[in-house]
């Protein structure tokens, strides 16, 4: 592949304990005070959109060049040294006295993950670390988790809209994820609907989650799904056309041209813009207007070979996607491969361990992958 793909935005050390694979029903009833949890053993590696998106996508056949902030500690070397074994460890700063972000990754078999997270040196990345010169030569610019990068979000979001209107104004498509925002955070006092509202328009492919949506978008709808959930996975119990179709309603009217929900297990939800609008999509991606322009649809979630850890599920979907984007995939196998490729990765433990190749996606489902 020749189009030049970049990745920027929020990187870190995940450290995932490892438990015993009996589900769990409610975290209420494992995660109690007092309790001491044997774990089987405990699992380091990159985390965040930088990594695993990133170099997913490198594994799947991008030319794709990563854009991150580390610091000058033990994590951050331990970071680079990954990163360097996929030859992507040119393009990252190293912040001198500042900490690598890191995150302790409790994935609980039947429960969605839960992050204890320090943001570290991803909260001083700035618009004017992406050289101008890359931009350049780059058919597409994917940024993630904005909401754990205090210099994106601030201020009304100013230095995420700067960045982005930067990467468009310079010719290259764009693509923006989200995470999940601490509600008692810094970011948490944000008001995110204002952020979208002013970002979407410079965003070719928005690809969040419907929980990280909803919360941005409308935090009491967001406190009702949390209630009716009671303890479950949220997306067990949303329903898509009273639940999320109304924030891709949202989404489009604020300017959004492809947008992709990831639903959790249920699976994902697609909606592009008509013609006249996907016409702003930057064209180094060579997007086929006339394939892409007003598609609607549900894709129901491949039923995985074993879970393991929902670890980098979305990012790696992301990374399946917009590889296939470039490629030339219609929009419905485009979020058909983001699906298995999500299913594909719940097998391993980590965000890399289950990738499979697109080839190998699509002879899966030609030859039958059960869906839910």
């Amino acid at each position: 592949m020749t189009k030049k793909v970049i990745v920027a935005g929020h990187i870190c050390l995940d450290i995932t304990p490892l438990f015993p694979e009996q589900k769990v029903e409610n975290i209420a009833d494992f995660l109690l005070p007092g309790r001491s949890i044997e774990t089987k053993n405990v699992d380091v590696h990159t985390g965040g959109a930088v990594a695993n998106t990133g170099l997913a996508m490198k594994i799947l056949g991008a030319d794709v060049s990563l854009m991150g902030k580390v610091g000058d500690d033990p994590f951050g070397e331990m970071v680079l040294s990954i990163l360097k074994k996929y030859d992507a460890d040119q393009g990252m700063i190293v912040a001198q006295g500042e900490a690598t972000s890191s995150s302790i990754v409790l994935a609980i078999p039947g429960i969605d993950r839960m992050f204890l997270h320090n943001p570290g040196a991803n909260h001083t990345f700035q618009p004017e670390d992406i050289p101008e010169k890359d931009l350049e030569k780059a058919a597409l610019f994917h940024y993630g988790y904005p909401s754990v990068m205090a210099s994106m979000y601030r201020n009304e979001g100013s230095g995420l809209v700067r960045m982005m209107k930067k990467v468009k104004e310079a010719g290259v498509a764009t693509s923006l994820d989200l995470a999940v925002v601490d509600e008692n955070s810094e970011a948490g006092r944000e008001d995110w609907n204002k952020i979208l509202k002013k970002v979407i328009p410079y965003v070719d492919f928005f690809i969040p989650s419907v929980e990280e949506l909803c919360f941005m978008l409308d935090r009491k709808l967001f406190a009702q799904w949390r209630e009716r959930a009671k303890g479950k996975e949220i997306t067990s119990v949303l329903d898509i056309e009273n639940d999320v179709k109304p924030l891709a309603d949202l989404c489009m009217s604020y300017g959004a041209k492809v947008l992709l929900i990831k639903c959790g297990a249920t699976g994902m939800y697609y909606r592009t813009a008509e013609k006249d609008v996907l016409q702003q999509v930057g064209t180094r991606v060579e997007l086929d207007l006339e394939q892409w322009a007003d598609k609607e649809g549900f894709e129901k979630s491949f039923v995985p070979e074993c879970v393991l850890s929902g670890t980098g599920a979305g990012d790696t979907s992301i990374a399946a996607f917009l590889t296939a984007v470039l490629e030339g995939s219609s929009p419905k196998e485009a979020v058909s491969l983001a699906a298995a490729e999500g299913a594909s990765c719940v097998t391993a433990f980590d965000a890399l361990g289950g990738i499979r190749t697109l080839n190998e996606l699509r002879e899966k489902i030609a030859a039958g992958w059960e869906k839910y």
